[in-house]
């Protein structure tokens, strides 16, 4: 088995993908809005890991595999502003097991952001990383990281206050009810 210079071997980044790629794919979730980008994403992220695993010494390998998938995400997000999106065929048997279910309307108000906006949200929430973390992983400013999440926020909100005024369920019992 081959190790590197702390003396973790190419075992150990089996140990460490399996224990690590469950958060990672709600994380990459999260990112992209879309259960198949994820699976891509976690592994890409992945690869790049086991890339440098026997020659990089990392402190927290969780925390770089999170900066790496946030890195790559940025990088995705470039790419699709300058290709032209072709609609082919979909794969509907590819399975993707997530980790809980949202509510309908919030994958849709979610799809409503920026990508940016969702990445931080992501970032804030999901890994719960304060301004300066998301900043770190997200290459940029602690003032476009508050902006970003001030932004999604009040888009989120809206949309949350149009859900319950557009699905209001009746009661039996209320007023609403009786008086029909």
């Amino acid at each position: 088995m081959s190790t590197n210079d702390d003396g973790r071997g190419l075992g150990d980044f089996g140990d460490f993908a399996h224990a690590q790629t469950p958060g990672l794919l709600g994380l990459a979730h999260a990112l992209t809005g879309n259960p198949h980008d994820a699976w891509d994403l976690t592994q890409e992220t992945l690869v790049r890991m086991g890339e440098r695993w026997g020659r990089t010494r990392f402190d927290e390998p969780a925390a770089y595999a999170r900066t790496v998938m946030t890195r790559l995400n940025i990088d995705r997000l470039r790419r699709f502003r300058r290709e032209v999106l072709i609609a082919g065929h979909h794969r509907e048997d590819a399975r993707v097991e997530l980790v809980g279910e949202l509510d309908g309307w919030l994958v849709d108000a979610l799809a409503t952001l920026t990508p940016r906006q969702r990445t931080a949200l992501a970032l804030r929430y999901v890994e719960d990383l304060d301004v300066r973390g998301i900043a770190a992983r997200m290459g940029c400013a602690e003032g476009t990281v508050k902006a970003h999440l001030s932004r999604g926020t009040e888009r989120l909100q809206a949309e949350l206050a149009r859900h319950r005024t557009t699905a209001r369920p009746t009661r039996p019992g209320t007023q609403e009810a009786t008086s029909r």
